[in-house]
């Protein structure tokens, strides 16, 4: 009896210690948000503001998008108003130029067209949209709604920014 005793404990205790091991080393990661110290970098200029307030630094929470050979991923983000949504084209994918739907316009986010809002000395509502082709763009979203978005050199390649 003595014998059957010892074995049933020493079964509970490997189970038990297994189990505890095996939790402790598959727990998912805690999720951190992600800051970091970003100036406004609008193709408008460096000191480019809607209230005509130039923009210093700040710090904001950021989300990455990554654009590559099968388009934007991922394609869609969830973030909060102010958060900051940074796109970045990997080596070897086509030129990136993000840019609010719907192509060509560009319109969907603040109401002004491409041609109105890339123009050389814009001074309205910051745009989403990257006005250029590069490899980064980094863009605050502030106004809280579903927005779509589409590479300007490629438009069948879409994502979607949620801001909550």
């Amino acid at each position: 009896m003595k014998t059957s005793s010892a074995v049933g404990v020493a079964v509970a205790i490997v189970v038990v210690g297994g189990g505890w091991y095996y939790m402790s080393n598959n727990a998912p990661a805690p999720v951190v948000p992600n800051t970091q110290t970003q100036t406004n970098q609008n193709p408008n200029g460096a000191d480019y503001s809607p209230n005509g307030t130039p923009t210093t630094t700040q710090t904001v929470s950021t989300a990455t998008v990554t654009y590559g050979p099968n388009g934007f991923s991922p394609s869609t983000v969830t973030v909060k108003q102010g958060d900051t949504v940074t796109f970045s084209a990997t080596p070897g994918a086509d030129e990136m130029w993000v840019a609010s739907d719907p192509h060509p316009g560009h319109q969907g986010y603040d109401g002004t067209t491409k041609n109105q809002h890339c123009a050389a000395g814009y001074a309205g509502p910051a745009p989403f949209d990257q006005c250029a082709t590069g490899m980064t763009y980094s863009f605050v979203f502030t106004k809280a709604g579903t927005w779509g978005y589409h590479n300007h050199g490629n438009h069948a390649d879409t994502g979607t920014v949620i801001v909550q």
